[in-house]
């Protein structure tokens, strides 16, 4: 997949489209996911567009250590005391459907373990 691909998440930086913004950086944004699979949804993407996590490079480890600082941050913020999980879905097998690199923030009640 090539970097330069429009997506959805594209288009909610460029602010094309609407979304429920919680948190932005120079470097991220994250918002609520529009189908929620637990009580606390959250998405944290890069702005730079990281198609998947398999094409990120070794000069994207700042970018990508900056994405789980902002992944904490956000779970505080949304008061997930008791714990969250933290997903990143890479390729067709791996469940992703949109082709920028996201985290997932899942939590608000108790998620089982294996998930699936």
């Amino acid at each position: 997949m090539s970097a330069s691909i429009d997506t959805i998440f594209s288009k909610i930086i460029r602010r094309e489209i609407p979304a429920d913004i919680v948190y932005e950086d120079d470097l991220a944004l994250a918002f609520k996911d529009v189908n929620p699979q637990a009580p606390v949804h959250i998405l944290v993407i890069p702005k730079k567009p990281i198609p998947q996590l398999a094409e990120a490079e070794s000069q994207d480890h700042a970018l990508l250590g900056h994405l789980l600082l902002t992944a904490k941050r956000v779970a505080e913020q949304a008061g997930l005391k008791n714990g969250y999980r933290l997903v990143i879905n890479t390729g067709a097998d791996g469940g992703q459907t949109v082709y920028h690199l996201h985290l997932h923030i899942l939590g608000g009640r108790h998620l089982a373990w294996p998930p699936g």
